[in-house]
């Protein structure tokens, strides 16, 4: 797989699921966790309480995710000089997480940063919060953690000690920032995110999924295109396993790989997986139903990864995809059905026909299948497989957005220790919907589309300075790959490779051809990332 020879002496601090993944055995159990704090954190926190149920000051008065926490142990190390071992660790984040992390409605919101889904725009944040916090910060960075009312401010206060420049950045130095800072905006921090909640309480006590077993899943992988594939899950210790995948891809060629897997607060999914020799991360929340929603990404690149989706084997018969996801009315077409038990008669839906079987098993069948009658979704029916999957079928592709709207990568190489940082791009197609109309909310979304890409100056100042033909060059798989680091002669004042482009995916409709555009900033690297060896 190309995709292993990338960046491969690029790791970034504080990205959780690089290091929350992929663990080993070990002997020490989360009961030795409160140890470890006397042992290794006493020097500067303080005990209280009784030992059946012991408090930390500081450390008891927050609630934090487990790449929350991981962060906080590697800021203790790299600033306060603590000692510990790599076991100690990982002891103390799997019980932090678990005595003092997020329910899973309070992270809902946030996931798109444990994710590692780095090309988003945030919308609909605190304005205030993106005032004072957001020119250095996301906003999941303060919505993944809870804390009392004072810990919030001393975080302020921190910050103040941490970084005295802050209040002579630009949007601080026009108005009194710390005294805003340690009022309003620990105000509004710990009204949105405080210590206790009702969400956190009822997480305590209600009952946790097990994830032992197989798990049907389904993803994406930039290069190698969406695939299939059954993972086992066998118990190693608390909360950690040991995993095996084997599956395929859309075109037939096998997958295989295996993992060890980390559970965090009962539903937290950290993975750490080698698929086909190209080691991977995982990174899902898992809810009551015996289902897990995610992403998977390169270890080594966190941009470059996709959807993954598991749903746990109840023994039964389930139907958990079709790929593709649409039908266009008229035209016959293959599509892979994937599940468990999928036995007996075949139904699509109304107006859609099986023409043939081209191969079919208990998990996955191919056939051939053509769609008449409106437009819209369609179920799918297996003998009494339970369905988790629709397939729409439409008459006209209407439009076809490109994500990530808007991403930023960054160059890199020609000798430089920073690496470039890429970016990968998907199509997604839709409809009109009921109304005729593109572009409103009736939009029927089909799924994502196989398209041929290419690149435009984003205006024209872009188009003056030939962004186009420098900053760098997107693939047939929708892999955007940036120019090199260092002043280029052949661009005027001899300027490095940056540039603004507009991303144009090219989806094949019939006999007609529709585009969508995204935006792209090649910027310059990422001088904020440690290159380790």
């Amino acid at each position: 797989m190309a995709l292993s020879n990338n960046n491969s002496k690029r790791a970034v601090l504080g990205t959780g699921a690089l290091a929350l993944a992929g663990l080993v055995s070990m002997p020490l159990q989360a009961a030795d966790a409160e140890q470890i704090i006397r042992d290794r954190c006493l020097a500067c926190h303080t005990e209280s309480g009784d030992s059946a149920a012991p408090t930390f000051s500081r450390i008891s008065e927050q609630r934090k995710t487990p790449e929350g926490w991981q962060m906080t142990l590697n800021r203790m190390i790299h600033l306060r000089d603590l000692e510990i071992s790599a076991e100690e660790k990982r002891v103390l984040i799997k019980y932090l997480s678990d005595k003092q992390g997020l329910a899973p409605s309070e992270a809902a919101p946030y996931r798109y940063l444990l994710e590692q889904d780095t090309n988003l725009v945030e919308a609909g944040a605190d304005q205030h919060l993106v005032e004072t916090c957001a020119r250095c910060h996301s906003e999941a960075r303060s919505g993944l953690q809870r804390r009392a009312k004072d810990e919030w401010k001393m975080l302020v206060d921190f910050h103040m000690a941490q970084f005295p420049g802050i209040e002579l950045h630009a949007g601080s130095r026009d108005r009194p920032w710390y005294q805003i800072a340690t009022t309003q905006t620990v105000d509004t921090l710990f009204e949105k995110y405080p210590l206790v909640t009702e969400e956190w309480n009822n997480w305590k006590k209600a009952d946790k999924a097990d994830v032992m077993g197989r798990w049907r899943v389904t993803g994406y992988i930039p290069e190698k295109g969406e695939f299939d594939a059954w993972m086992s899950t066998a118990k190693t210790g608390d909360g950690r396993y040991d995993l095996t995948l084997e599956g395929h891809y859309a075109d037939g060629t096998v997958l295989s790989g295996t993992g060890k897997a980390t559970v965090y607060t009962g539903y937290e999914w950290r993975a750490s997986v080698t698929i086909d020799d190209v080691k991977m991360r995982q990174v899902m929340a898992l809810d009551a139903n015996g289902q897990m929603e995610g992403r998977m990404f390169l270890a080594t690149e966190r941009e470059i990864g996709g959807a993954l989706n598991a749903v746990k084997d109840q023994g039964m018969g389930q139907l958990v995809a079709v790929q593709p996801s649409y039908l266009r009315s008229g035209e016959s077409a293959e599509l892979t059905l994937i599940g468990a038990g999928l036995k007996g008669d075949i139904d699509l839906g109304e107006g859609v026909t099986v023409e043939k079987i081209v191969a079919r098993g208990d998990d996955r069948i191919t056939l051939v299948a053509k769609a008449t009658g409106a437009e819209g979704p369609r179920t799918i029916k297996v003998g009494k497989a339970i369905n988790n999957a629709a397939l729409n079928v439409y008459s006209t592709l209407a439009r076809v957005d490109v994500t990530p709207a808007n991403a930023v990568t960054r160059i890199g190489g020609a000798g430089s220790e920073m690496e470039k940082v890429r970016a990968t791009y998907r199509a997604v197609g839709y409809s009109a919907g009921a109304d005729g109309k593109p572009g409103t909310d009736d939009d029927l979304r089909l799924g994502y589309m196989p398209a041929s890409w290419s690149i435009l100056p984003a205006d024209e100042v872009a188009e003056h300075d030939k962004d186009h033909l420098y900053a760098g060059q997107i693939n047939a798989a929708g892999i955007f790959v940036p120019g090199d680091a260092g002043p280029n002669p052949e661009r005027k004042m001899s300027a490095n490779n940056v540039g603004r482009l507009k991303v144009v995916a090219t989806v094949n409709d019939g006999a007609s051809k529709v585009d969508g555009e995204g935006s792209m900033l090649v910027a310059v690297p990422d001088f904020v990332r440690r290159v380790l060896d």
